[in-house]
This record gives structure tokens, C-alpha cells and sequence, in this order.
């Protein structure tokens, strides 16, 4: 049967009053599988989907006969039927209630979702929030996702619902909770006092602990005696831990803690323990380009510096000699207590090879030996017990070479035999020698052939200012062209030529630059006052023998 003029009239007045988007109470008539059929007085009852009927546990809040809250999304969807939804009426009420919580400035709950740039999603009801990094706490935490699932309150700052947009604040709210709390709890702190707290957040340098209402420092280095790298090694949020206050500076309101403070310090009469010299096992802690600590007690590391590292390897990066964890044998070398310093070193724990050496070499010994490289200035070569010695230049060869030719016979690697020539295991110096393994022909000749001597020689070079003269093999000499006579002689090449056999006398030895010098007029001196010698002893000896006749015939011829 068809609507009458007056019902139909009266249902077109009523749907004109009844906006799109109005809240509108309806009630539960059925439920199926799916949906609730919801009835809110219009011409056709509707559908709504039952998962919006369901908490965030997924269990159902309605049951039939129940009135709820929905949102009218049409009137006539084209069909004749109209669509409701509770989901949209639940989140224009929340808008609503949240407007009103800015407004008043109210404290609204929410779970924190996730984090986003910039800061955190927070869900209110059925909207999200945003929450800034720079809202999340008192302090500025660079690290706030361990808030992520946890329930926080805040203050909700800002609304756009064209743009969906809500901002909150629990900075704010941590502020107004912790004004009163602590204002009494500045009050009542003290330097030395013990206190409970909660570990609030974690940084590089310490970790923020909540005491109340008063957030204080616990720094990295106050966390435990031994190292901390970082404070998660030792705390973790949330954790209720008792502290002690190092300095509350009221006019700052700055609150330094301590953590290791509660318990006796390791270093307490540490140099009874630890004694100068003393050889103990520990743990590599550290590493770093300066050396390596060595934890060697709970809570107590010492230094080794690289220069104490090794004996051969004074300038090698620590990390090529040893590992984190590394368990070495170490000598203290200093302890200051009131510094919480140790010096130790992992070379003095070990034989030293310089002093090694010594106890089984002596000067004159001949070893092999491998040319480890080549310098300006010798050979470095390598000894027992992974240490080197030197053969300077000096001490390759008796002739006089430049340095290239010098070294030029040696290569990398190559084996040969020397003579040891000193040692001085405190400077950690080994001097060897090539040229001793041979006889010295220049030291041989002048040992026999002194200054003053008178030799043979050859003229096996002239030129205007003198003459190189060879004494022996490989020994030459020289001539000055003032030294050939005694008349003066400006030009050498006048008076000697090359291959002229001649004596000459010694007249200078340097054995340092080896080089002799030679003269013909020191000869010709030499033998004439040797002649005159001769003569006036043999006169002498014939006055002696003669008669008082003899001598007066003598004296008439």
C-alpha cells in the first residue's frame, strides 16, 4: 500500500532536519555474523560493520537492545538504505572532548605507537597524536623510542581537524606533576645522601635518573670502578636503582649521582697490593693509538704505553700486537693511588732481549746474520731474539768508497757473516762489522813501517804540487813537490816522472783519514845526519887509540 500525503510529507521534513555528519542515538534491534542493524528512528534501519562494535582486545561491546552513538554518512545511499557509522561518531565525540581538554587545559591519555622524524605517534581513542622530540621530556633526550607501547599523559597543545592534525605534550605535563614534588624534594637533598631513583634515559656521557620530581646526572664515569664504554652496559630505562648525591648546586638545581660510590673503592691500598716492579696477569680492556689498559682487579686498569709494549716494536700500533680480551702478563712500573693512574709494561715481562744478547755474545764473536734494509748510513741487520744491529759504513770496508758503491754488493734479505764490534743493552745499540772479518792491510804496513821510517816507493802519479807514491800493494803515499829536495822545487813533474823507483821517509801517519805522507829531503836528512853520527864516532874511537906522537904528526899534516 502506498505512503500517504501526510507520512510521506512528514518523513521529508524529518530527513531535511537530520545533517550529514550529525550524531545520532540509535538502537542495537539485531546482530548477525557481520553487522549490527542499528535503528535511529529514519525511514530505513541500518548496517554497521561489527568491528567497529569491538574494543582493542577484538571483543564485542554491544549486545542487542543496547542505545549507541553513531554518526549519520547518508541518508539514502541510492538503494533506500542508510549508512551509520560508529567509528566516525566515536571520533567526533573524542575531537569534541579533546577541544574541550585544550581548552581547560585537561591531561588526556594515549599509547605510544611508534616513532616517527621528529618525534612520536601517539593513539588517543581512535585519533592519532603527534608528540614532538622536543615535547617528550624536561630534558632533551636524543634517543625516545623506549617509549614506544608504554601509556603516557599530556596536554594536547594544538588542533586541526580539516587537516586531521593534533599535537600533545608531555613535557608539559611532567612539568606541572613535578613542580610541587620538586620544590619539597630540593628541599630535603644533600650532598652524601643516599636516594632512590629511576633511570630515566640513556646518553653517551651518563644516564638521567628520575628521583622524584628532580631529574639528577648519574656521569659514565661515576657508573661503575671499572670502564664503561657506555651506560647501557651497565643500566637500562626503567631501572630503580639507589644512588648517592656527589653535588646538589641549589642555585643551578643541578644534581650530580654516583653509583660506584656505594661500594669500597679498588683503589683503596692499591700499592700494598700492587708494588713497584711487581709481575701480575690481566685482561686487555682498552685499546687505543697510545697504548692499551689492562684491567688487572674488578674496577681496576692500568696504561700500557705503546713504548712498553714491545721490545723490538717500539712504534707499532697496539692493535697489531694485541686484542680486546687478550689476556697478558704485565710489570707495574708506577702506581698513584690518589689518581686512580697505573703504569705497567708487557715488554719488562718478558725476557729483554738487548740484555739476552749480551749474556751470550761477546765483542770479537763472528754470527750470521740477515740484512733486514739499507740506509744512508750502514746496514740494519736482524739478531736473535727479533732485534737488530747496525754495520756502519765505516765498517764495510777498509778503502775509502762512497756510500753507494759502499752498499751496493748488499741487498734485502741477503745472509752474510760479521764481527760483533760492541753492545749496549741499556741504549739498546749493536755495532757489527764487515771489514774486520778481514786483515787490515794499511794498519798492517804502518805497524811495521813507523814514522821515520825509510821505504821504497814507486811514482805512480805527478802532478806540479807533489806525487802519489805506491809504498806496498793497495798503500799509497804522498809526496809534496816541497818534500823532493832540499833546493826548492815549484813544479814536481820536473824533478820525477811516472815509474821512478825512490826512497822516501815516513813523516806522517793518520790512521783516521789513512793517509801517509812522505819525503825525499826527510830522507836525504836522515841519512846524512846518520853519516855524521857515524863519523864523529868513528873520529872519537881513532883519538882514543892514538899516542901523544901520533897525535902531534897528526896535527902537522
Amino acid at each position: 500500500m502506498s505512503e500517504s500525503f501526510a507520512e510521506l510529507f512528514e518523513n521529508s521534513v524529518e530527513q531535511q532536519s537530520v545533517k550529514v555528519g550529525a550524531l545520532l542515538m540509535g538502537t542495537v534491534v539485531a546482530i548477525n555474523r557481520e553487522k549490527a542493524v542499528i535503528n535511529v528512528g529514519l525511514k530505513s534501519e541500518a548496517f554497521i560493520p561489527l568491528d567497529q562494535f569491538k574494543d582493542h582486545k577484538g571483543e564485542l561491546e554491544i549486545v542487542e537492545g543496547d542505545v549507541v552513538e553513531v554518526a549519520l554518512e547518508s541518508i539514502d545511499d541510492g538503494l533506500g538504505h542508510t549508512l551509520l557509522s560508529r567509528e566516525k561518531a566515536k571520533r567526533i565525540k573524542l575531537w569534541h572532548t579533546l577541544e574541550l581538554a585544550m581548552n581547560q587545559k585537561e591531561v588526556v591519555k594515549g599509547i605510544v605507537t611508534g616513532a616517527v622524524k621528529g618525534g612520536l605517534t601517539v593513539d588517543i581513542g581512535v585519533v592519532k597524536a603527534f608528540l614532538p622530540g622536543s615535547l617528550v621530556d624536561t630534558h632533551p633526550v636524543k634517543d625516545f623510542a623506549f617509549l614506544t607501547g608504554q601509556e603516557i599523559e599530556a596536554i594536547v597543545i594544538k588542533m586541526d581537524e580539516v587537516r586531521n592534525n593534533i599535537v600533545i605534550s608531555r613535557k608539559a605535563v611532567m612539568q606541572e606533576a613535578n613542580s610541587a614534588d620538586r620544590e619539597a624534594l630540593l628541599e630535603g637533598l644533600e650532598d652524601g645522601q643516599e636516594i632512590e631513583g629511576i633511570v630515566k634515559n640513556l646518553a653517551d656521557y651518563g644516564a638521567f635518573v628520575d628521583l622524584g620530581g628532580v631529574d639528577g646526572l648519574l656521569h659514565i664515569t661515576d657508573i661503575s670502578w671499572q670502564r664503561v664504554n657506555h651506560p647501557s652496559e651497565q643500566l637500562t630505562i626503567g631501572d630503580k636503582i639507589t644512588v648517592k648525591i656527589l653535588n646538589y648546586d641549589k642555585e643551578k638545581m643541578r644534581v650530580s649521582l654516583g653509583l660506584k660510590q656505594l661500594t669500597k673503592s679498588p683503589w683503596e691500598n692499591i700499592s700494598e697490593r700492587l708494588p713497584l716492579g711487581k709481575k701480575v696477569a690481566g685482561t686487555v680492556s682498552n685499546l687505543t693509538d697510545y697504548g692499551v689498559f689492562v684491567r688487572i682487579e674488578t674496577g681496576v686498569e692500568g696504561l700500557v704505553h705503546v713504548s712498553e709494549m714491545d721490545w723490538t716494536n717500539a712504534n707499532a700500533r697496539p692493535s697489531k700486537i694485541v686484542k680486546l680480551g687478550q689476556e697478558v702478563d704485565v710489570v707495574v712500573l708506577d702506581v698513584q693511588e690518589s689518581k686512580h693512574r697505573i703504569s705497567l709494561s708487557m715488554k719488562q715481562a718478558q725476557e729483554n732481549p738487548w740484555e739476552a744478547f749480551e749474556a751470550t755474545h761477546n765483542k770479537g764473536d763472528k754470527i750470521s746474520v740477515v740484512v733486514k734494509s739499507i740506509t744512508d748510513f750502514g746496514l740494519f741487520v736482524g739478531l736473535t731474539g727479533g732485534i737488530d744491529g747496525l754495520i756502519h759504513l765505516a765498517d764495510i770496508s777498509w778503502e775509502k768508497l762512497p756510500a753507494d758503491e759502499l752498499v751496493s754488493n748488499y741487498s734485502k734479505g741477503q745472509e752474510l757473516e760479521v764481527i760483533i764490534l760492541n753492545v749496549d743493552a741499556e741504549k739498546e745499540r749493536i755495532s757489527l762489522g764487515v771489514k774486520q772479518l778481514e786483515e787490515d792491510d794499511f794498519m798492517t804496513y804502518t805497524s811495521l813501517n813507523k814514522k821515520g821510517s825509510i821505504v821504497k816507493a814507486t811514482v805512480a802519479e805527478v802532478t806540479p804540487k807533489g806525487a802519489v807514491v805506491t809504498l806496498a800493494e793497495d798503500i799509497s803515499g804522498y809526496l809534496k813537490a816541497g818534500e823532493i829536495a832540499e833546493e826548492r822545487i815549484e813544479d814536481a813533474t820536473t824533478a820525477l816522472k811516472v815509474g821512478d823507483e825512490i826512497e822516501v821517509s815516513i813523516v806522517n801517519v793518520d790512521r783516521k783519514s789513512r793517509n801517509i805522507s812522505v819525503s825525499i829531503k826527510a830522507k836525504d836528512s836522515a841519512e846524512e845526519k846518520a853519516a855524521m853520527e857515524d863519523y864523529n864516532k868513528q873520529s872519537s874511537d881513532e883519538v882514543e887509540g892514538a899516542t901523544l906522537g901520533d897525535l902531534l904528526k897528526q896535527a902537522k899534516k
